[in-house]
């Protein structure tokens, strides 16, 4: 059985960006590197993640089957040499800068996407219960909810690139967008 203090539950809706918020602007973002395993899966469970100099290995998975939005996750720490050697062949990475703001009122991770997701941006809201998720109105940043679309989950978006996934993107009206 995993160790309670390293798992978790976690409720949340995923966004696709309108515009960047301008919350993000003073802010300085943490760069992460997501490598997930099983690189054949057409969904990988397992991320092992750098983020700045901490490193970990988390297994997420939905708690009801068809549901995106609540989740357990079981996280192990890391040492810099055990990343580097479950990584260093797998190629089933995303690249992106998290920034950590408050929109609205609500906490909120604005994921900036880059290398072969370049233009993607996400913004995650997480609430401590199912009903403060059913209560919230997202902000005026917001586009669209993904939360459901599978494509958008950071093991599938690992085996592909922002030109795989561009059409799904407009169906929603999206269009790229960069914080350079």
């Amino acid at each position: 059985m995993a160790d309670p203090q390293n798992t978790s539950l976690e409720v949340e809706l995923t966004y696709l960006a309108k515009e960047l918020p301008v919350e993000i602007r003073h802010v300085t973002p943490a760069r992460m590197e997501d490598t997930y395993v099983p690189e054949n899966a057409a969904h990988a469970h397992l991320r092992i993640r750098a983020k700045n100099s901490k490193y970990e290995i988390t297994k997420k998975v939905p708690v009801n089957e068809g549901d995106a939005s609540v989740h357990i996750e079981q996280t192990i720490p890391l040492t810099a040499d055990e990343y580097d050697e479950l990584t260093r062949t797998n190629e089933r990475k995303v690249i992106k800068d998290r920034y950590n703001v408050i929109i609205d009122g609500h906490p909120a991770e604005v994921d900036v996407f880059h290398g072969k997701h370049e233009g993607l941006v996400l913004i995650d809201f997480e609430f401590g219960d199912t009903d403060a998720k059913a209560a919230f109105t997202p902000p005026s940043c917001c586009l669209a909810d993904v939360t459901q679309e599978g494509f958008i989950a950071g093991g599938v978006l690992s085996a592909k690139s922002y030109e795989d996934i561009a059409i799904r993107l407009e169906q929603f009206g999206y269009r790229p967008l960069s914080a350079k």
